[in-house]
């Protein structure tokens, strides 16, 4: 069986909400076999059947069958990560919900999202896999009230979705349902949704920006070629990207990030056909040319982006990488959007041990 997963920073909002409500959320989290400090890892996963347990171990603390609905709304882009930052520079909320689908998988492949065209309108689909646990409604109910108060805050204005839809049961009291999602309710329906009018779809965001859409884009791309690819070498190079800027990575902690032993690290970049020295390299090679295409980052903050210890270093790995100096890597890249610049190599596959 596949095994499907949450992001971190979904799972901070959980722990944020249920924390709000007055649960103890380390203690939830233990019970439900899950580790609260965890959450200050950024690429931590968290298996489907923990989350469900999570909820379902809440609803039994407090008692109250509709606790996805009272938390405070989580309306900041940094519930979705990447993906909302996305989001929030799409030119439409149309847009942003097509981002969502498209990227969806960095905030969790145990959901998916459809958008369903409806008369004048669209219906946003949210479909939950539970692995081998059923998923309660509370997952439901979270997600789609997260999602509706994150689509107003990008809007800037009060959005009242046509109908929501559950495929359960009617609750006794349909009060809090009402109160959150300020629409007609439908219930025993075919699947989990909230339709959302086409005129409010089309409806510009003052935050969007597309120049920063397409930065956005190119890092979420990124995520999706990390969850598909599982090979060290490319989880090692995001370790070493992010430890850059501390100066020149060492084997041992890098390895020890990743759960691995210093020499089981080693031997598995062996067989994969590079070294350390060698993906520390590349992937300098790869920062520095997406780093050199942003006028916004001097090459003195690049230097030190990159974990060099002066202009001199870069300036060599710069001949090295692609036969010129920065400055003049600089200017082929202006006024190039996306891509390779032209007449600088694109990078090299990661180098082969010798």
């Amino acid at each position: 069986m596949i095994q499907r997963t949450t992001s971190s920073t979904w799972m901070r909002g959980v722990a944020q909400t249920l924390a709000a409500q007055g649960l103890d959320a380390a203690a939830l989290f233990t019970q439900a076999g899950l580790d609260l400090t965890g959450l200050d890892d950024a690429d931590r996963r968290w298996p489907t059947e923990a989350v469900s347990r999570l909820w379902q171990l809440a609803e039994q603390r407090c008692g109250n069958p509709a606790q996805a609905l009272m938390g405070p709304p989580l309306q900041a882009p940094a519930h979705y990560g990447v993906v909302g930052y996305a989001m929030m520079s799409s030119p439409q909320l149309r847009t942003a919900l097509e981002r969502l689908v498209r990227y969806l998988r960095l905030v969790s492949d145990a959901a998916s999202i459809s958008l369903l065209a409806q008369p004048a309108s669209h219906c946003i689909r949210l479909d939950l896999h539970g692995g081998a646990s059923p998923v309660p409604r509370q997952r439901y109910e979270y997600g789609l009230l997260t999602l509706l108060e994150f689509c107003r805050w990008l809007g800037g204005r009060e959005l009242r979705p046509l109908w929501a839809c559950f495929s359960f049961p009617a609750p006794a009291d349909e009060q809090p349902y009402r109160a959150a999602f300020q629409c007609a309710l439908r219930f025993d329906a075919d699947f989990n949704g909230i339709c959302i009018a086409d005129h409010d779809l089309a409806a510009k965001l003052p935050t969007g920006l597309p120049a920063l859409a397409e930065l956005h884009d190119d890092v979420a791309r990124r995520g999706l070629d990390r969850l598909q690819d599982p090979r060290t070498s490319h989880r090692a190079q995001e370790v070493i990207a992010k430890r850059l800027q501390d100066g020149d990575p060492q084997r041992a902690d890098v390895a020890a990030a990743l759960g691995l032993g210093d020499s089981t690290f080693k031997r598995q970049l062996a067989r994969e056909g590079t070294s350390f020295s060698a993906l520390v390299d590349a992937t300098r090679r790869d920062l520095a040319q997406r780093y050199l295409g942003q006028a916004q980052v001097s090459l003195t903050q690049i230097v030190y982006l990159l974990g060099y210890a002066d202009q001199s270093n870069f300036f060599r790995a710069c001949l090295r990488w692609f036969g010129r100096p920065p400055g003049e890597v600089r200017a082929r890249c202006a006024g190039v959007s996306g891509g390779t610049a032209p007449g600088v190599a694109p990078p090299a596959p990661l180098p082969r041990a010798s």
